[in-house]
């Protein structure tokens, strides 16, 4: 009786099957990437710091514009905010990554502890889930005797199946750091070289391509499709900026 107790506290009152399905959708918030399930950290952090500095680079450069700002000025400006922003972006999405990473190990401990405590329910799970993939019988029981057998391959085998962790898909913090830092500078450079060579329209075609080229790329990679993409986030891009830009000439005709 005393055991059946332990085993009802340790699945929360499911049985060992429910108590699995609730730990892999732990594990899936637990294990997301932080910019999305699928896509690699760095293609994705790269993608939204370059759409995110093209968009903010609309939105204070007719602003700048409006105020009879001249134009080296604007340019030099235009440098000072991107240094600080390219610090925050890459800053950011290092945290991130690692606050993903810790959130990982957290678990993997929490599983690791309940492993070497809780041998009996683990057990269980072990034998819940591989009944679930067809197993049965004499191999299903010793299936489970060889799991059991080895550690550190149990809690291998745990994160996968009741967690539904991807360890290989990680990356490091610095990857993903590098990759926003590489989007904020490309964008900026489109940017730059157009505000020079054509504005007003080259820098509106800059940052309208910028967006539109790491919408595609998140969608492919995502298998999401590219056309949406592309015009959901242009139709906000500009929405946006039209925004910012009526705003500042409202203010303008009421001084």
């Amino acid at each position: 009786m005393h055991q059946k107790s332990k085993e009802h506290a340790h699945f929360d009152g499911k049985d060992a099957l429910q108590h699995v399905i609730s730990a892999r959708l732990k594990g899936h918030q637990a294990s997301a990437e932080i910019h999305g399930l699928e896509l690699p950290g760095h293609i994705s952090a790269l993608a939204d710091a370059a759409k995110e500095t093209s968009l903010i680079l609309i939105i204070i450069w007719p602003i700048l514009i409006a105020l009879n700002i001249p134009l080296i000025n604007i340019h030099w400006i235009l440098v000072v905010f991107s240094s600080g922003w390219l610090i925050w972006k890459t800053g950011r999405s290092a945290l991130l990554g690692y606050a993903q990473l810790e959130r990982m190990h957290r678990i993997i401990e929490e599983e690791r502890w309940e492993i070497e405590h809780h041998r009996p329910q683990e057990k269980e799970e072990v034998r819940a889930f591989y009944e679930a993939k067809g197993f049965s019988g004499p191999l299903l029981d010793e299936v489970v005797d060889i799991l059991m057998a080895d550690d550190n391959r149990l809690l291998e085998v745990m994160l996968k199946e009741e967690l539904g962790f991807n360890l290989e898909s990680l990356e490091h913090p610095l990857k993903q750091a590098a990759g926003a830092a590489l989007g904020v500078i490309a964008a900026f450079t489109m940017m730059a070289v157009t505000l020079f060579t054509l504005p007003p329209i080259g820098t509106i075609a800059a940052a309208a391509l910028v967006i539109a080229f790491s919408a595609a790329v998140t969608a492919r990679l995502e298998r999401n499709g590219v056309v949406s993409a592309i015009v959901w986030n242009w139709s906000i891009a500009a929405l946006s900026a039209s925004v910012a830009f009526f705003a500042i000439q409202l203010l303008l005709s009421v001084k």
